[in-house]
């Protein structure tokens, strides 16, 4: 199960949410302000801690992966590029939809 979190809980936009507060009060409130039951919040968490130790920290080097090499007009070539071949090169990452 996947539970799709758009942005961050906004902790001034919660007047009962308080620095410090225990992880029970905190989910109390989740459960108080979110359109989801306790299991769905209980899976979420879940997913969530299970994919920390692969985040991706800030300075950090990035994770390996592959793409699909593109011709001039967005047309598959067949290649893939792998981003540890390119260790030592300037490499510039654009995330975003450009649908």
């Amino acid at each position: 199960m996947s539970i799709e979190v758009k942005g961050e809980l906004d902790v001034s936009s919660v007047p009962d949410m308080k620095p410090g507060m225990t992880p029970q009060d905190r989910k109390a409130i989740w459960l108080q302000v979110a359109d989801m039951t306790e299991p769905e919040f209980d899976a979420m968490m879940a997913e969530n801690k299970a994919r920390q130790p692969n985040v991706p920290v800030e300075g950090g080097e990035a994770p390996d992966f592959n793409l699909d090499v593109l011709d001039r007009e967005s047309g598959r070539t067949g290649e893939k590029i792998q981003l540890s071949d390119l260790r030592g090169k300037p490499v510039g990452l654009i995330f975003g939809s450009y649908t």
